[in-house]
């Protein structure tokens, strides 16, 4: 039963051959046998959880079917509120922070009838890396346990890859729900900015926060972000969209650009993640897509840009605790908030101008082309104990700029390196398109049949 996505779950409760309660338990005992290994979970809310699936099964049972994601488990991230149960973000500073709300998010997935599970491990706020000198510890890798997750949706990934619960949010400022996907070979989605409301969600930086759906399918990952997107007038930075379009069919005609220099010369990928983005430019063309290269302007300056919005937005958030507990923070998480101290107005004005010309060139690549394909992470996961490696690999990534410029954007699965730990690339599209790349998503993993973890084969 933990194999299965929400799309085969909704399936098998309403051809009666599953319930929620039965899955609940499959899964609950699943999480107990085999949590101690990943640390995916800072709080499981088990019998919340139990409580809502026999809920859910009298719902069905008297006709009331509330859509897909009827008595479907979902996880959250523990920076977003969920009612009654401690939004700690992974910190000491927090551990007392009882929620006395639902996240905009996590009231429209109760609406639409899914089980929250419980809360997520993710980074110290979101930011940094693992650390060890924290009150929960970093979770890892299913694939491989030695392993990091990636983050900063870090438990999010690991719990999907591990069989935890088919669906899980998390949250992306700098590619914190794609680096945990390209790490843990699932589907995280990083929406348009505005197209989901961050109210109830704990912020990193302002302009570059987002909230996305993370799953094992592109399928799955549709169905939760039509769960959660919407406007939201009490989130400022949320937007009115479009309704969605739903591409049918295959890809025969799609136009591609394909970023070549962000991972060939801009910052030269590891040759397994290199070789893996060639491969899957070629199922791609299998598949009926016209590839052509695309030039968009340096990942250097993408990245100078993020970090400097990026640190400059959460020292802002963060000052007053910085002043009165900084022993309370991880040593990593501090030291990267204290980079914004030093940062000038001067500093944060000359990134934004630069922001509005990325984002123009961005919009310019996308008048030429349907999709963008670029690397996600450079390298395969690195030791989780292994400090230097991890610092290493954290910035070695083409995620930033489409936080950058807010256009949608998708990692995946694409292959296996040698030491069987999932490669990754990474999909872009214009402004509230999320409906074709979640198509091509949905085309490029059936061509490509990628295996699962192999935590995910244990009964």
């Amino acid at each position: 039963m933990h194999r299965l996505g929400a799309a085969g779950i909704a399936r098998a409760y309403r051809e009666g051959t599953l319930t929620p309660p039965r899955l609940l338990r499959h899964l609950l005992d699943r999480i107990e046998r085999l949590e101690p290994r990943v640390h995916a979970f800072v709080r499981l809310d088990a019998e919340a959880a139990m409580e809502a699936a026999e809920a859910a099964a009298a719902e069905l049972a008297r006709g009331r079917d509330r859509g897909p994601l009827h008595g479907v488990p979902v996880g959250i991230k523990d920076i977003i509120d969920v009612a009654g149960l401690p939004t700690t973000c992974h910190s000491r500073i927090l551990l007392d922070n009882v929620a006395t709300a639902d996240a905009a998010v996590v009231a429209r997935l109760r609406g639409a009838g899914a089980i929250i599970l419980g809360k997520l491990a993710t980074h110290e706020f979101a930011l940094g890396g693992p650390a060890f000198d924290l009150p929960f510890p970093p979770a890892r890798n299913p694939w491989n346990t030695d392993h990091h997750p990636g983050g900063s949706s870090s438990g999010s990934g690991a719990g999907l890859a591990a069989g935890f619960f088919p669906l899980a949010l998390g949250t992306d400022t700098g590619g914190s729900v794609r680096n945990p996907a390209s790490q843990c070979g699932i589907v995280g989605l990083k929406p348009t900015y505005g197209l989901v409301s961050r109210r109830g969600v704990f912020p990193l930086a302002f302009t570059l926060d987002h909230v996305g759906p993370m799953a094992r399918s592109a399928e799955d990952a549709a169905l939760l972000l039509d769960a959660i997107a919407g406007h939201d007038a009490r989130d400022p930075g949320s937007a009115p969209a479009p309704p969605p379009r739903r591409p049918g069919g295959g890809i025969a005609g799609l136009r591609v650009g394909f970023v070549r220099h962000f991972h060939e010369t801009d910052m030269p990928a590891d040759p397994e993640v290199a070789s893996a983005l060639e491969r899957a430019a070629a199922v791609l063309e299998g598949e009926g897509a016209v590839l052509r290269d695309v030039t968009l302007p340096s990942l250097t300056a993408f990245s100078a840009i993020n970090r400097a919005i990026l640190h400059a937005e959460a020292y802002a958030i963060h000052a007053p605790w910085l002043r009165e507990r900084p022993g309370d923070y991880a040593q990593l998480t501090r030291a990267s908030l204290l980079t914004g101290a030093f940062l000038s107005a001067d500093d944060l004005l000359r990134a934004q101008r630069a922001r509005g010309e990325m984002i123009e060139a961005v919009d310019c690549a996308l008048s030429e082309v349907d999709v963008l394909m670029t690397a996600s992470s450079m390298d395969p996961a690195a030791r989780i104990d292994d400090a230097p490696a991890v610092a290493r690999t954290y910035p070695r990534q083409a995620r930033t700029p489409f936080n950058v410029t807010g256009h949608p954007a998708l990692a995946m699965m694409a292959g296996l390196s040698t030491g069987g730990l999932p490669l990754s690339v990474q999909f872009v599209a214009g402004y509230f398109e999320e409906a074709r790349l979640l198509h091509l998503a949905a085309v490029y993993e059936r061509a490509a049949g990628w295996p699962a973890s192999p935590m995910m084969e244990e009964a």
